[in-house]
C-alpha cells in the first residue's frame, strides 16, 4: 500500500484550546453533579428538582460534551501520528493512556469509593484490602471518571491495524469523493449517519451508557464512530473549511434539535416512539454541536499564547486529578449549614485551587509523577564535569 509522505503538519492551536475548554466543562459538570437530582458518589441532602433549571443545562451538555471529547482526540491522533510509525505510535499511546489508567485506578480511584463507603471501613488503609471485592456499584472495584481514558486506549487498539491504511493516498481519496457531497449546506450531516445506524441498532440491547465497558456496547460503538469521525475530518483541508463556513448552520441545527429533544417527546403517548423521538434528536443535538464548536473554534481560537502552551500541558493531569479532590472536598463541605449555593461556590473554588496545586508542585516538578500521570518527562540537558586541570592552558613548545 502506498503511503502518504511523512511530513510534520502544522500546529492546529484550536484543537488545544477545544480540549482545554471541553476539560474545564467536564469539572464543572461534575460540580454540577453533586446538587443536581442524578445519582452520583456525594450528594448534598438538598438537590434541583428534576426539570429545574441546572437538570435541562446538565442534560444538553451531557448530550454533546463527552462525543465532541473523543471527536477532539480522533483529530488528536491525526496529528499525534506525524512522522510516527505505527509502532512508534502505539507506544507512545500506552504511555499516555495505559499507565495513567492503571496508576489511577490504584491511586485515585481508591480515595472516592472510600468515600462512599466511609461508615463501612476505619480508613481508606483499612479500605485497600477490601479494593477487588466485586465490581461497583455493587462492590468496591472501579475506574470511576477513568472510563474515558479506558475507552480511549480501547478505541485506540481497534483502530490500529487500520492506521496504515488511514494513512495512505487511498484513504484520502476516499475523503476526497465524499468532499464535495459534504461541502454542501449541512453536508457534514453524512457522518452522522452510520453514528445513527450504530445507535439504533445497538440502543434496543444496550439502552443506558454504563461505562462498564461490558455491558456498554452502544456507547463504545458511538465514541468510535467520532473518533473516526473527528480523524477523517481534520485530516481533510475541504472539510475543515466547509465546517467553518457553515458553522451558523449548525449552530441553528443544533439548537432546533435542542428545542425538539426537550419537547417534542413529552407530547407524544407512545413511550416506544417518544423515546425513539429524544434519541434521534439527541445524536443530531451531539453532532451539530460538534460541528459547530470545530467551526468556532477554527475561526476565533486557532491561536497561539504562552497560556495555551501551559494549559495543554497541564489539562490531562487535571482531568485525571480533579475528581478526587471534587468527591474528597465535598464529602465535608455538603455537611455545612450554609445555603445550597454557597456550598457549590465553596466546592467550586476550593477544587479547583486544590487540583492546579497538586498539579504545579506535586505532578509537574517530578519526571516519574509525570510518566505516571501521562506527561512526557522534563527535558534535562546532560551535565559536563571539568576538572581544574582541563581549564589550565596547555604549555607552549618552543621551536629550535
Amino acid at each position: 500500500m502506498e503511503k502518504l509522505p511523512t511530513t510534520q503538519k502544522q500546529r492546529l492551536y484550536y484543537i488545544d484550546w477545544l480540549r482545554i475548554i471541553l476539560i474545564v466543562s467536564v469539572f464543572l459538570f461534575h460540580i454540577g453533579m453533586i446538587f443536581n437530582s442524578w445519582d452520583w458518589h456525594i450528594k448534598n441532602d438538598e438537590t434541583f428538582a428534576h426539570k429545574s433549571t441546572l437538570w435541562y443545562i446538565m442534560e444538553y451538555l451531557g448530550q454533546w460534551r463527552m462525543p465532541l471529547l473523543v471527536l477532539v482526540s480522533g483529530a488528536g491522533t491525526f496529528l499525534a501520528l506525524g512522522t510516527k510509525s505505527v509502532k512508534q505510535y502505539l507506544s507512545e499511546r500506552l504511555k499516555r493512556l495505559f499507565i495513567p489508567l492503571t496508576a489511577g485506578i490504584f491511586i485515585l480511584v481508591p480515595i472516592q469509593v472510600y468515600l462512599e463507603r466511609a461508615d463501612q471501613y476505619n480508613s481508606l488503609i483499612d479500605y485497600y484490602p477490601h479494593m477487588f471485592e466485586g465490581i461497583y456499584p455493587v462492590g468496591n472495584f472501579s475506574w470511576h471518571h477513568l472510563w474515558f481514558i479506558a475507552y480511549l486506549f480501547f478505541i485506540v487498539l481497534v483502530i490500529s491495524p487500520f492506521l496504515n491504511f488511514m494513512r495512505s493516498r487511498r484513504f484520502k481519496s476516499c475523503i476526497e469523493s465524499i468532499a464535495p457531497l459534504a461541502e454542501k449546506r449541512f453536508g457534514a450531516n453524512l457522518f452522522l449517519i452510520p453514528i445513527m445506524l450504530s445507535q439504533l441498532i445497538l440502543r434496543p440491547y444496550f439502552p443506558d451508557n454504563t461505562h462498564d465497558f461490558i455491558n456498554d456496547w452502544a456507547a463504545i460503538a458511538y465514541y468510535i464512530l467520532y473518533f473516526l469521525s473527528g480523524y477523517t475530518i481534520v485530516s481533510n483541508h475541504r472539510l475543515m473549511n466547509s465546517i467553518e463556513r457553515q458553522k451558523r448552520i449548525y449552530l441553528t441545527e443544533s439548537i432546533l434539535a435542542a428545542v425538539v429533544m426537550f419537547v417534542l417527546p413529552y407530547q407524544i403517548e407512545s413511550e416506544a416512539i417518544a423515546t425513539l423521538v429524544w434519541r434521534l434528536a439527541s445524536y443530531t443535538l451531539a453532532w451539530t454541536c460538534g460541528l459547530a464548536a470545530l467551526g468556532y473554534a477554527r475561526r476565533y481560537l486557532n491561536h497561539n499564547t504562552p497560556f495555551r502552551k501551559i494549559a495543554n500541558e497541564a489539562i490531562y493531569p487535571f482531568y485525571l486529578i480533579h475528581q478526587p479532590i471534587i468527591v474528597l472536598l465535598a464529602y465535608f463541605i455538603v455537611n455545612l449549614d450554609i445555603p445550597l449555593i454557597w456550598k457549590a461556590i465553596i466546592v467550586t473554588v476550593s477544587s479547583f485551587s486544590l487540583t492546579i496545586l497538586l498539579y504545579w508542585f506535586v505532578v509537574r516538578p517530578f519526571n516519574a509523577v509525570r510518566i505516571i500521570f501521562g506527561m512526557k518527562p522534563k527535558m534535562t540537558l546532560p551535565s559536563i564535569e571539568v576538572s581544574v586541570a582541563d581549564l589550565k592552558p596547555e604549555p607552549q613548545r618552543v621551536k629550535g
